[in-house]
Order: structure tokens, then C-alpha cells, then sequence
């Protein structure tokens, strides 16, 4: 990737997680607002033993994703 590519990259990806005020942006924050909702479910279904004990490998796997996702949103 050239450099002109990766400025124009940056400047897109800088629009779609800081201005809100755009349709992209907007996306951004609902989808982002409803990983943190998801996410505070599955904390809330874990700590729930039956369902636990029945749903314990697919609440693991959505926590990995949920954090992987966090992470990305970071950096």
C-alpha cells in the first residue's frame, strides 16, 4: 500500500470512529453500543449456573470475540 493509500485509509477510518455526525459514523457507535450491551449480557447469562453450564463454550467464544473487537476499536 502507497502512502497516499494509507493517508487516505487513515483519514476514513478517523471520520467513520470520530465523527458521528456522519452516516458511517453513526453505524459505528450503534454497532459499538451494541457489542457493549451484548457483552454485559453474556457477563450476566455466565453468571447464571444452569445456563452456564449449558452455554458455557458459545458465552467464552462471544466474550473472545467482544474483546478482540474492544481491541480493535483501541488502536
Amino acid at each position: 500500500m502507497n502512502k497516499d493509500n494509507n493517508k487516505l485509509l487513515k483519514k476514513k477510518l478517523h471520520e467513520i470512529i470520530f465523527e458521528a455526525d456522519t452516516k458511517n459514523g453513526k453505524l459505528f457507535d450503534i454497532i459499538l453500543l451494541a457489542a457493549i450491551i451484548l457483552s454485559v449480557i453474556s457477563v450476566i447469562l455466565e453468571s447464571v449456573n444452569e445456563i452456564n453450564k449449558k452455554y458455557h463454550e458459545i458465552i467464552l467464544a462471544f466474550e473472545w470475540f467482544i474483546t478482540i473487537l474492544f481491541t480493535i476499536e483501541y488502536f
